[in-house]
């Protein structure tokens, strides 16, 4: 229970990938790399934004109220625009805003840069992607009934776990710092290779 970026890419197996790979007009493997990097970065902004009391009540209240899990029954739905998802729980393109804030444009880039994968795309994934994890966050919440601690333990022991093996958890959490959206651009060319198909390695 302590590692939830194995319990999010769990969510990528079946369709869902190719999918998205569909939807974005680009590889498989990479639309994997893409959406991994993309599941990595959610992680760990939310573990920076919960790393203070207000950040991880913001979080539990945001989980209470909108994300209890279910949206996890209809994936695909989600991922095609159905009808037939809740509407607040699959807002993509709020919880990306709530998450990062102005910064949203700067994780793109990270993302493309460190994937190859054109910024439109990634953007379009990221609003696909936010919601699936804040719905596996609801749900591990629920099941083993966290707390504000819980939680921001659960996000601090996943982005310590996985940070060294995936760097786009170390750019979100500098790029959410005042100060820190700046170098760490420049060391996003080799994180593709540690991305790139890792999916498919698992």
């Amino acid at each position: 229970m302590n590692n939830l970026l194995e319990m999010l890419q769990g969510q990528l197996s079946g369709q869902l990938i190719p999918e998205l790979s569909k939807q974005v007009n680009a590889p498989e493997e990479q639309t994997a790399a893409a959406a991994n990097g993309i599941l990595s970065t959610l992680v760990g902004a939310l573990s920076k934004n919960a790393s203070t009391a207000e950040g991880a009540a913001s979080l539990k209240n945001a989980l209470d109220k909108d994300h209890d899990g279910s949206l996890l029954d209809n994936v695909m739905d989600l991922v095609n625009g159905g009808d037939n998802v809740n509407q607040r729980a699959s807002n993509g393109a709020g919880i990306v805003g709530h998450i990062f804030g102005d910064k949203a444009g700067t994780v793109v880039d990270g993302i493309s840069k460190s994937t190859g994968m054109d910024t439109s795309s990634v953007s379009a994934m990221l609003t696909k992607l936010a919601p699936v994890v804040m719905a596996t966050l609801g749900k591990v919440k629920s099941q083993n009934q966290l707390d504000e601690k819980g939680l921001t333990d659960l996000l601090r022991g996943t982005v310590d776990k996985n940070a060294d093996e995936n760097p786009l958890m170390k750019m979100a959490t500098q790029v959410l710092d005042k100060d820190g959206d700046g170098s760490i651009m420049d060391d996003l060319g080799d994180i593709g290779k540690k991305l790139l198909g890792g999916f498919f390695k698992k």
